[in-house]
């Protein structure tokens, strides 16, 4: 997949524990852990706006395109 999610550096860098933010946003802590680790294949735009709002970050600081080689046909 061409997105990565950095939410786990983002809650490492303003010392935020990830069951507080579950918490906060409403989802468990499984569901959180999954999202950390890149393995959904999609995220609410009501959760996203949850999560930028704790941790007073934007969109872009938890999702990072990263270019795909095109092939060659």
């Amino acid at each position: 997949m061409a997105i990565r999610i950095n939410l786990a550096v983002v809650l490492a860098q303003r010392g935020v524990k990830s069951k507080d933010l579950a918490e906060y946003i409403g989802i468990t802590e499984a569901n959180l852990s999954l999202l950390k680790g890149g393995k959904v294949k999609g995220i609410r735009f009501e959760t996203l706006d949850a999560i930028c709002r704790y941790l007073g970050c934007q969109p872009g600081d938890i999702l990072e395109h990263i270019a795909e080689p095109v092939a060659a046909d």
